[in-house]
């Protein structure tokens, strides 16, 4: 899709959509216009849309460029084309619904990509059974002058307890400082399960490596350790979708990765090594498909009861 100066008029899988300002520079420091975001979401969909499938999709939307104002959008827009589905979910922070989005089809991508919406936050659950999250996520976040190496230590160390408790992980890169790590279930689960596993998991690693790790949200403790998010796995919040733009300098992706390239990663001490942009995914996923597939697939249950070490 090449970048115009007007509006373009455009079918996607027999949907009629509107696409504007498609030369807008929405990354001034790489030149990269709003034409080739649609352009990126649309060619990445195939991979993408699997995981957004019935999901509550929360939009950050940059209309001018990641160096402008942002807002997150939770209620879908009222402006929405009619075909765009929705789903209310009860909200017990503000005691009211919000009417999401579902985003289950390329022609709605394409139209929250024109609404310059850089990125695309989920929740860990499917949206018509909000309660239970199909997998469990650990948020590995460095504090500076740790970065993205650490945190591949920390995921190491991490993939050696899942291990022992035969439990398979998926790493990703956040698209900016860290790296993720998750667990598929796709079995009966609730956040009632997966909180305190996620939370007790967290102080293990902590325990054992107390100069790196940290578990708790203090700023003041963070410097040079990785903290593990393990909050994230709540029924109020969202996590950066796997294939999203993320708004920074450059259009880094949140992108799956193999241990082995973990591992390479920490064994160089290269935080760059972990950086992948958009070009860069879509060869990826061109070679070696989505690594992340097996999230949406692979069944696996939690532990009933931590081992006797924790």
């Amino acid at each position: 899709m090449s970048p115009g100066s007007t509006a373009v008029e455009v079918e996607v899988g027999g949907r009629q959509l509107s696409l504007s300002n498609l030369d807008k520079v929405l990354y001034p420091g790489a030149g990269y216009t709003k034409g080739q975001v649609i352009d990126y979401y649309t060619r990445i969909a195939p991979a993408l849309l699997p995981h957004l499938h019935q999901r509550a999709l929360t939009l950050k939307r940059y209309p001018n460029g990641v160096d402008g104002q942002f807002f997150y959008e939770k209620n879908c827009p009222k402006h929405r084309p009619p075909w765009v589905e929705t789903l209310p979910v009860w909200s017990a922070r503000t005691k009211a619904d919000v009417n999401y989005c579902l985003i289950d089809e390329l022609a709605g991508l394409v139209w929250v990509a024109n609404l310059a919406s850089l990125e695309l936050h989920t929740s860990l659950a499917h949206a018509r059974d909000v309660q239970r999250p199909s997998m469990v996520v650990f948020d590995l976040d460095p504090g500076p002058p740790a970065t993205a190496v650490e945190c591949g230590q920390v995921a190491l160390w991490l993939r050696e307890v899942l291990d022992g408790l035969g439990l398979q992980a998926f790493p990703k890169t956040s698209g900016s400082k860290g790296l993720q790590i998750y667990v598929p279930l796709n079995t009966p689960a609730t956040y009632n399960d997966t909180k305190p596993f996620a939370h007790a998991l967290a102080k293990l690693l902590e325990k054992q490596h107390p100069n790196e790790v940290l578990s708790v949200m203090a700023k003041d403790l963070r410097t040079g350790k990785v903290f593990i998010d393990w909050s994230q796995n709540d029924d109020s919040k969202t996590t950066i979708c796997v294939y999203s733009l993320r708004a920074r300098p450059r259009p880094t992706v949140s992108t799956p990765v193999t241990w082995q390239e973990v591992e390479r990663a920490v064994a160089s001490g290269d935080p760059d090594d972990l950086v992948f942009e958009a070009g860069d995914v879509l060869a990826r996923v061109t070679a070696d498909g989505d690594l992340f597939a097996p999230l949406n697939e692979l069944e696996q249950v939690l532990p009933t009861s931590p081992p006797s070490n924790w």
